[in-house]
């Protein structure tokens, strides 16, 4: 490591422990921006700092934010895994793979009951057979009714009020719970636990043939009828699988293809059930090192999902068998049992991860429509993170506003925001109101120091966008852009950044002259820039827009309904 670079980052290579660890590297205000993990602290820690790192952009980013560093040591491998994913998930550095979809997956349940019940949950305390998970509810949903229906079992909702009418109609194995006769109605329910786990299919589908030629010589049509319909929901359940309930247990599949023209790595993960296909989830991240980016994924995805005991990849993402090994044990301890990670090379397993890279395929070398929205407003940056604002007023003491957030064309609800406008009241100045929701938002992030958006966006004509733009520039996020001419006015070294803070993009769209155009304004113009509404980058961003709009009207009704109650209580 060269002198200059000692003296910025405020420690030496002779300082940096060998042991296996995990480092956390700070910015100049000492929040930590990247935790990483090593077998030997002291290599890896030094090798950000050579020529070759300094070719990715990503790593140079980085480095040119670090001032200072904090090392963990461990005392294997293994350990220095299981740190690293709990300090990411605790401190959520800027730099690192963040996943957010930590909610659990659906089950289906057979209750531990004298006379079992099946329901649908998400928990997975308690006492009961659980059989999933499911990725995919509608699929769950499917399987738990098709269950229900062959094997006559019976769900917390079956004797209720309608106890009678459901006996009647043969949802209901007898009248009441208690005439229900116990060794009888074992039977269906170890029949259906066979069926939920994959078993006997062939044997289930065989006997309702034979059941249903019986009904029909019997001349029982209608009987017959409900048999063939039951034959029809099988079928329909394993096309829609793919596969055959042919395994004992689970697997899933994880494939990983690079989109050039959109700058993507895009990994394709298909959830396999007692080998079903029970679901399928796409994820997609800037493109850097391909090594590096798949080991982080499989690493932040199960340190908070379900871990199957196989793993499918597309590629050995391990550079050695030793960390093929590490990775296969750090899965299996937080799994609780043996994990497998294989990269097939032929047969069925690998038609599965080739399945994967189709559906991997079917977006990537198409630009994006947020590639046309820059092209369109002559926008300084791809507009990935889009911020929207909005206000409703149904009278002075319902003057609300409200805002919502999009990253990567997809909504990110965790991201919305409502406003009580609290600087004035009694009167009706949207422009005012306008001002502060932007004021309260910019000033935070500002404060917290956290990132902000690409895109700002009003929902409004030029009244609304100048009351916007006046509160970024009185906050210096604007400072670079000409009043006079509201033209952008930035050199090629700031054009992106003000200072250590990007510049987002401000417009607004309002109601244009014309019914079936819109008027976009911009910073880079004093007249609206008008287009046809039914362009595709216009039905993106009056998309965007309305989600702010039906937000705030949403928040804005139930202030009234709340108030209105409380008048009349």
């Amino acid at each position: 490591m060269s002198e200059d670079l000692v003296n910025k980052y405020k420690f030496e290579r002779s300082s940096i422990p060998t042991n296996p660890g995990v480092y956390m590297y700070k910015d100049r205000f000492g929040k930590i921006i990247y935790i990483g993990k090593a077998k030997n602290l002291r290599s890896r820690v030094s090798s950000y700092f050579t020529n070759d790192h300094l070719h990715s952009p990503k790593t140079r980013i980085l480095v040119s934010n670090i001032y200072d560093v904090e090392f963990f040591i461990v005392d294997s491998e293994v350990e220095s895994l299981i740190l690293e994913n709990k300090l990411i998930k605790k401190n959520k550095p800027k730099y690192n793979i963040l996943l957010k979809d930590s909610k659990t997956y659906p089950y289906i349940k057979l209750s531990a009951d004298k006379i079992p019940k099946l329901m649908l949950t998400r928990r997975t305390s308690g006492k009961g057979e659980l059989f999933g998970p499911f990725v995919d509810s509608s699929v769950r949903n499917d399987i738990f009714n098709l269950t229900v229906s062959l094997f006559g079992l019976i769900t917390a909702k079956t004797y209720s009020t309608k106890s009678s009418l459901n006996y009647d109609i043969g949802l209901a194995p007898a009248k009441s719970l208690s005439e229900i006769d116990v060794d009888k109605y074992m039977e269906s329910v170890a029949l259906a636990r066979d069926f939920l786990k994959g078993k006997n299919v062939s044997v289930i589908k065989k006997n309702l043939k034979k059941e249903m030629v019986e009904c029909s010589k019997d001349m029982k049509f209608e009987e017959a009828l409900i048999k063939k319909k039951q034959l029809e929901s099988i079928e329909i359940l394993l096309e829609k699988q793919k596969i055959d309930l042919v395994k004992n247990y689970d697997q899933d599949v994880i494939s990983m293809v690079i989109d050039e023209v959109n700058s993507k790595c895009v990994f394709v993960l298909l959830n396999i059930s007692k080998g079903v296909i029970s679901g399928k989830k796409e994820f997609k991240f800037d493109l850097d090192n391909v090594e590096d980016i798949f080991t982080s994924f499989v690493k932040m995805f199960y340190s908070q999902a379900y871990i199957p005991k196989e793993i499918l990849v597309s590629h050995e993402f391990w550079s050695e068998d030793n960390e093929h090994n590490l990775i296969e044990e750090y899965l299996a301890g937080l799994a609780g049992h043996k994990v497998v990670i294989n990269c097939p090379q032929r047969g069925e397993k690998k038609s599965l991860v080739e399945l994967g890279i189709s559906n991997a395929k079917l977006n990537i070398g198409k630009k994006n429509v947020l590639f046309e929205v820059q092209e369109k407003l002559g926008l300084n940056r791809l507009p990935r993170v889009i911020e929207v604002f909005d206000m409703s007023n149904l009278s002075y003491d319902f003057l609300v506003g409200g805002m919502t957030r999009w990253v990567d064309e997809k909504e990110d609800k965790s991201g919305y925001r409502k406003f009580d406008i609290k600087s004035f009241s009694g009167k009706n100045d949207d422009f005012a109101a306008m001002g502060e929701c932007v004021y309260r938002r910019y000033s935070r992030l500002i404060n917290e120091n956290k990132e902000l958006p690409d895109l700002i966006l009003i929902d409004g004509g030029l009244g609304q966008f100048g009351a916007a733009r006046k509160v970024l520039k009185d906050l210096g996020i604007l400072n670079k852009v000409n009043a006079n001419s509201m033209n952008t006015n930035l050199d090629t070294d700031s054009s992106m950044r003000n200072g250590d803070r990007k510049i987002p993009d401000l417009i607004s769209i309002g109601k244009g002259a014309e019914r079936k155009k819109n008027d976009i304004y911009t910073l880079k113009s004093l007249e609206p820039l008008v287009f046809d509404n039914d362009l595709k980058f216009m039905l993106y961003l009056r998309k965007v827009r309305d989600s702010v709009h039906n937000f705030v009207i949403s928040h804005n009704r139930k202030k009234r309904d709340k108030k209105l109650e409380t008048e009349f209580k």
